[in-house]
């Protein structure tokens, strides 16, 4: 019978007192997991793991370490603390670190309102097979698919115990469903590869393989014979599937740790326009069904939804405790933490604004320029924003996809970029970021 993750934490914590240790926090993760692989019509690969981890944040005035374990034995509890106290003596001081204030604890929550876990039966590895093969047939089918490189499906539980010495004492569950597929066109110098993967928490709202395979088939064979792009200053559209990318790049620069370090191009950017005045960007970790959605963060507060960016305006950074604390302000509930680590600020669910025109229409709008369709590597200048990375994707002239390209570069400097992006309307709600296809004007590439 599995252990009780809430008793972990509260032997954890007992065992923390015992060692000497001010306060602490300790954290238990149960996690199942199963996967398969096809390749050629025969099973490949079968793994499945199962466990229990534990973590202990011990902390000492402003000293605090972090010890892990896979063993649940009370002899082991005893040693993580003792070592913890140790290790935290020795510890540079940090004036910032500490629990939060009881006060300040989420409390009520209804888990069963953010649908995370599915109470669904775990699946038969024979049914993840199925999903494979179906997957890796499908691809197969599409004409000019040469083969197929990997087809998966894979099925994954989680649950997680949080608590503290002032208190907090919460958890919940999540589960993912997940079928993918990596397809190949051409051969030798000529083979071009591309994939296709979806993912829920519900297994009853997973796609068809089929759907999956084919889409991967059809990319792949897309991809075939590609050239280099004229160089010179050409708008972009970047595909849905990999836009999100260039959020993330915003996200990063107003994560509390790089604004407190006082590392980001978007340090002085508080209050000011970074995104065109008609779209916002919106965290909502209440969402149902979505990967990021949560009750609480991983120092116990509770998650609200908030506008990171409201009419192009940048109103807030991401913030957990320690960096809130630093930069004289609240946290944000943004917390993140595994069993080795200390609290450190994440964005969960965000959604940019959708626009009014579909990618098609967006295409033709481009005129002549580049679809970006994968990304290749990145050089990122993290206090300019200066941005340059490889991509392949296909060019368009007239409005309409001529032929696929590869190994091209696209330069340019974040702060211009975002202010000028025009999203189009067909993000996938399903995401935990929605971020649709954005048409960027005039950026550099590099090609032949």
């Amino acid at each position: 019978m599995p252990p009780v993750l809430s008793d972990l934490t509260e032997a954890l914590l007992a065992a923390a007192k015992s060692a000497g240790a001010e306060a602490a926090d300790a954290l238990a993760v149960e996690g199942r997991a199963v996967s398969i692989d096809v390749r050629g019509g025969a099973l490949e690969q079968a793994e499945r793991s199962e466990g229990v981890e534990i973590g202990l944040r011990v902390l000492m005035g402003g000293r605090q370490a972090c010890v892990a374990a896979s063993d649940i034995s009370a002899r082991t509890m005893a040693d993580m603390a003792e070592r913890a106290v140790a290790m935290a003596r020795e510890a540079p001081n940090d004036p910032y670190a500490g629990l939060a204030d009881p006060t300040q604890f989420a409390r009520a929550w209804d888990i069963a309102a953010y649908e995370i876990e599915d109470p669904s039966a775990e699946p038969d590895p024979a049914a993840l097979e199925a999903d494979a093969r179906a997957a890796e047939a499908a691809a197969l089918a599409v004409s000019g698919v040469a083969q197929v490189q990997s087809a998966s499906a894979s099925w994954s539980g989680r649950k997680l115990h949080l608590a503290n010495s002032n208190g907090f004492s919460g958890g919940y569950g999540r589960t993912s469903r997940s079928v993918s597929a990596v397809a190949i066109s051409g051969e030798g110098a000529e083979m071009e590869r591309d994939w296709a993967a979806e993912s829920r928490i519900f297994q009853a709202d997973l796609p068809a393989a089929e759907e999956v395979g084919r889409l991967a088939g059809e990319r792949a064979v897309a991809r075939a014979k590609p050239r280099r792009p004229k160089t010179g200053a050409y708008p972009v559209l970047i595909d849905e599937r990999v836009a999100g990318s260039l959020i993330g790049h915003l996200l990063s620069a107003i994560n509390g740790s790089a604004i407190a370090r006082g590392a980001s191009w978007l340090r002085d950017g508080m209050g000011t326009q970074v995104l065109p005045k008609e779209l916002s960007l919106i965290e909502d970790p209440f969402r149902p069904r979505i990967s990021g959605s949560r009750p609480f963060d991983a120092e116990g507060l509770p998650t609200q939804p908030r506008a990171i960016v409201e009419n192009g305006i940048l109103t807030g950074w991401t913030l957990d405790l320690a960096t809130a604390r630093k930069l004289g302000m609240q946290s944000t509930a943004n917390a993140s933490r595994g069993t080795t680590s200390t609290p450190t600020p994440a964005t969960g669910n965000v959604a940019l604004t959708q626009g009014t025109h579909s990618h098609e229409e967006l295409l033709r709008e481009m005129g002549t320029g580049l679809l970006i369709t994968s990304f290749i590597g990145a050089t990122i200048n993290p206090t300019t924003g200066d941005y340059s990375r490889g991509a392949n994707g296909f060019w368009v002239e007239g409005g309409e996809i001529r032929y696929p390209v590869n190994e091209c570069t696209v330069a340019g400097n974040l702060h211009d970029m975002l202010r000028a992006i025009i999203p189009a309307n067909d993000a996938r709600t399903h995401l935990s970021h929605v971020v649709p296809s954005l048409l960027l004007e005039g950026l550099t590439l590099a090609g032949a």
